[in-house]
């Protein structure tokens, strides 16, 4: 057994001399000083693994679990089968080998495959990845990827309802490219894309058109008129969808899209903080070398035995730098093996139970919030499972007193810059008709007596 002891002065010198420096800020002369940390970080002293661990008992026990949630703003409360979190939890899937060696990960490779099968059977595109990090970060790379293919353009469109942290991490990925951003505007009652500006804005130097359906607002588009105005231009059309919306609404295939992108989370992955979670990406296959990501193929050996092999990985890792599309390294593939699962489970029918179970319930709770005083639906174009209320009083005030009687009212839209008395509430399949009723009856009350400041 070795004993490690720790370093002396004079170790730290001689260590210091044999690199050929004379203090340790040598070391640090490339970073510039006004980047340097001033102060030691405050952060508390070493614990013994017993300590550790009551006071990770301690924070646990701090978690309510018992909350009626109806938060969206991209992730969902669904129903999610016990057989999802069983399958993701064998050994074979949660230790197996990264597929650069198929002989030695043939099941992950296999799971790749199915999951990209059913994601494109699921949108109707003809080839999808073994997906991306998240949702944000596949539109990311899916308006870089419009603008390889659109040689010579510079400019990406996306509209004022996309989701405000996506239009972040979109600008995080643009910034310092040369590439031009613009927002279209949408119809103030309506919620939807604002033809005319888009007309106005469709010049060409645009690669791509962005479009959002549902939007952040929960509001349903209008993808063919989107589509058509992108193509007339030459411009690629992208289109971000929610998963489960597709067990009733139109696939991104069949509204001509040339990209398709979503927040996989709501296909059997749970609620966690934030993640991880998964980027599902589609496209066309005249495309498909300009996808960045991952594609597992299926194939026989020489012997006639089916197997799976990593068919195409367009990163600077396996092929020249200049030809790379990203360098996204990998894929969420625990998450997708998840969403894999859970779609085969669910099936085609159960998928269109749980579209219509949500769609109808949310309609249920809009019509009974609607008859509380002071409170209105914020735009009336249709929509699916999510809808913006506007309240006669600050929507994070709401939140806060419902709080107390354990319900999670939405998403007050101030914590995203917007209006204070605007509500993004979104319900799902496994809301029961008591829980809405008990929702609208907490929030008729607030409303009529106020909120305490």
């Amino acid at each position: 057994m070795h004993h490690y002891l720790p370093l002396t002065d004079e170790d730290r010198k001689e260590m210091l001399k044999r690199i050929g420096v004379k203090d340790f800020e040598d070391l640090l002369k490339d970073i510039p000083k006004e980047v340097r940390l001033k102060e030691p970080l405050k952060i508390p002293g070493p614990l013994s693994e017993m300590e550790v661990e009551r006071e990770l008992t301690k924070l646990a026990n701090e978690n309510k679990i018992s909350f009626l949630s109806f938060m969206g703003a991209g992730a969902y409360d669904h129903f999610i089968p016990s057989a999802v979190f069983t399958i993701a939890s064998r050994s074979e899937f949660v230790t197996s080998y990264t597929p650069y060696q198929a002989e030695v990960s043939q099941g992950t490779l296999q799971v790749m495959y199915e999951y990209q099968s059913l994601i494109v059977r699921l949108t109707k595109m003809e080839v999808a990845n073994s997906s991306m990090y998240d949702g944000a970060s596949a539109l990311a790379e899916a308006a870089l990827m419009a603008l390889r293919v659109k040689r010579g353009r510079n400019k990406i469109l996306y509209p004022e309802s996309l989701h405000p942290l996506w239009k972040k991490v979109l600008s995080n990925y643009l910034h310092g490219q040369g590439i031009k951003v613009d927002e279209i505007k949408s119809y103030d009652k309506i919620g939807q894309v604002d033809i005319e500006d888009l007309k106005a804005k469709m010049g060409d130097d645009v690669a791509g058109v962005i479009l959002s359906h549902p939007n952040f607002f929960g509001v349903l588009e209008n993808p063919n008129e989107v589509e058509g105005i992108a193509h007339e231009r030459g411009a690629l059309f992208i289109m971000v969808f929610d998963p489960i919306s597709l067990g009733i609404l139109k696939p991104p295939g069949e509204f001509g899209a040339d990209i398709a992108v979503a927040e996989g989370q709501p296909l059997g992955i749970p609620l966690s903080f934030g993640g991880p979670y998964l980027g599902v990406f589609a496209t066309k296959r005249e495309f498909i070398r300009q996808m960045p990501g991952r594609i597992s193929g299926r194939t026989v050996d020489i012997a006639g035995n089916r197997g799976f092999v990593m068919a195409l990985q367009t990163r600077e890792q396996h092929i020249r730098r200049e030809r790379a599309t990203s360098n996204i390294c990998t894929n969420q593939n625990l998450c997708a093996l998840m969403a894999a699962s859970y779609l085969s489970l669910m099936g085609k029918w159960g998928l269109r139970r749980v579209a219509e179970l949500s769609l109808q319930k949310a309609h249920f709770l809009k019509d009974k919030l609607q008859e509380i005083e002071g409170v209105e639906l914020r735009y009336q174009a249709p929509f699916f499972k999510e809808f913006t209320l506007k309240l006669p009083v600050e929507a994070n005030k709401v939140f806060k007193r419902l709080q107390k009687d354990g319900i999670f009212a939405g998403v007050p839209l101030s914590w995203f810059g917007g209006n204070k008395y605007e509500l993004l509430v979104a319900v799902t399949e496994k809301h029961r008709k008591e829980d809405l009723e008990s929702y609208a009856s907490v929030m008729k009350e607030v409303i009529k007596n106020g909120t305490p400041d």
